[in-house]
């Protein structure tokens, strides 16, 4: 595995809640629910959570069932069950995850918590946006911007302390032309 980066995550998350309340309140949003994409952005959702003093408990995502890519990114041997404590029906989401790149993941989240019920509004939170979209998705609120190789992978490791690498992706998950 390569060296972490030298990226305090935690101010990062300090200044996300601050953009997230700036976000709710322009949009008069007082009572939003929060859920956590499994793994990463479930750990980052839990220093948010706090952070904002969300009333609502946290709910968390386990997308795997509902990916387009199983074929190129093979099945997640542990599966945990999605968590959704709250009724979504007409309520303002904050879906929070670790990093934004094709999109596919936030498409397969959208669909899982469209099963759940019928969001008011759902709005993106990411730690890391590192570009070169397949799919029309944009974060509301984003910590770290990166221009990564087509070839590279950033990973959040946690749960604590929360910290970034980059490391080479398999030959499996490379770009196929």
């Amino acid at each position: 595995m390569s060296d972490f980066l030298d990226i305090d995550v935690e101010s990062l998350l300090a200044r996300m809640a601050d953009e997230i309340t700036a976000l709710l309140r322009k949009r008069n949003i007082s009572d939003p629910l929060m859920i956590g994409i499994h793994t990463g952005g479930v750990w980052l959702a839990e220093r948010l959570h706090r952070l904002l003093n969300i009333r609502e408990p946290l709910g968390t995502l386990d997308i795997s069932f509902y990916r387009d890519d199983f074929t190129r990114i093979g099945m997640h041997p542990q599966v945990t069950p999605s968590h959704l404590p709250f009724d979504l029906d007409n309520r303002h989401v904050m879906l929070v995850d670790d990093v934004l790149y094709t999109g596919r993941t936030l498409r397969a989240a959208l669909n899982e918590i469209f099963d759940y019920g019928r969001p008011a509004s759902v709005m993106l939170a990411v730690l890391v946006d590192r570009g070169a979209r397949e799919l029309p998705i944009e974060a509301a609120v984003t910590g770290q911007r990166m221009e990564l190789n087509s070839n590279e992978h950033i990973k959040l490791h946690g749960p604590d302390p929360l910290r970034l690498s980059i490391r080479p992706l398999p030959a499996s998950c490379l770009p196929r032309h």
